[in-house]
Order: C-alpha cells, then sequence, then structure tokens
C-alpha cells in the first residue's frame, strides 16, 4: 500500500478514525449518533432516546453512516442525526460503545460494518429534514429503546446509558 492510499492519520487531526479495509470482505467503519433528551418525570428526570426507522425494513435504529473527512468522530454523528432524524444538539466525543452489523449493498453482497456511537444531547427536532420522507422517528424510554433495536451490543448500550458518562 502506498502513502496516498492510506494518507497518514496524524497529518490531519480532523481525518475520522477509520479501520483500513484491504478487501471487500475486511470490516468498514461507521459514526452513529446516540440521540438522547433529559425530561422530567413522576420520580425526577428520564432520559429518553430517539430512534428512527431504517429506510428499507423499516426497523427502529439509531442514525448512522460513514466518516466524514473535516468531521470528529462526535460531528459525524450529529450530522447523522440531524440528516435521518431532524434533530439538532450537541455532539459529544465520547465513544459509548460499538456494535457490529452487516450492510447490504445488494442481493449478494453485504459488509461487516463496525459502529463507534457517540452521544448527541437534542435541542430541538426540525419539521424538515433530508430524510423526512424515508422515515419514522419516536422518543422511547431507555428500556424500551433497548428492546427496539436488534443488535445485541447496541441494546446494551443504550440500557446502560448515563450521563454520567459524558463526564
Amino acid at each position: 500500500m502506498s502513502d496516498t492510499t492510506h494518507p497518514d492519520p496524524d497529518a490531519n487531526p480532523q481525518r475520522p478514525l477509520r479501520i483500513r479495509a484491504e478487501s471487500k470482505r475486511d470490516p468498514r467503519t461507521q459514526f452513529a449518533g446516540l440521540p438522547f433528551r433529559v425530561v422530567k418525570g413522576d420520580k425526577g428526570k428520564k432520559i429518553q432516546i430517539l430512534l428512527v426507522t431504517s429506510r428499507e425494513t423499516k426497523r427502529w435504529i439509531i442514525p448512522k453512516g460513514w466518516p466524514m473527512d473535516g468531521l470528529t468522530p462526535g460531528e459525524a454523528a450529529a450530522q447523522e442525526v440531524w440528516e435521518e432524524a431532524g434533530a439538532i444538539g450537541k455532539p459529544y466525543d465520547v465513544c459509548l460503545g460499538l456494535y457490529s452489523y452487516r450492510k447490504w449493498m445488494n442481493e449478494d453482497t453485504a459488509l461487516p460494518v463496525i459502529v463507534a456511537v457517540f452521544p448527541v444531547k437534542v435541542r430541538r427536532l426540525e419539521k424538515e429534514y433530508p430524510e423526512v420522507a424515508e422515515r419514522r422517528r419516536k422518543w422511547f424510554s431507555l428500556k424500551k429503546a433497548a428492546q427496539k433495536v436488534e443488535e445485541k451490543d447496541l441494546q446494551q448500550l443504550i440500557a446502560t446509558f448515563s450521563l454520567d458518562r459524558l463526564k
């Protein structure tokens, strides 16, 4: 591999983290935003998670996408939260954990993807956003959000999320 194919990550501190894929079967990297808000409940403050539906299967997921040059992982996650959920908020460059899934590119090809999850504290929701016609969005309690997503590692990550992780 030449250095022009894989630039030195230290040469540009804003360059997002990536797993280097040598072949089509190697894992890829994505960044996901865990959009959350804090609401007052009967028993004090509660955290809620904003989930969106996937475009094709309509199952509940968190917004995620490929690394973006010039953005930190947290900023890239916040960009995905905006595009897929119409939520604007404060990203944290704190990786809450990882999960994996297979991204189907076509009927015959699935890429292994490792997703790093970054919290995004939602300040407001917009009515119009890039993927409004393609997805639904809904707030859930931590427990319910963890039950709604399919990936076991993501379920645990959501169920155990706390504001203490952001300090």
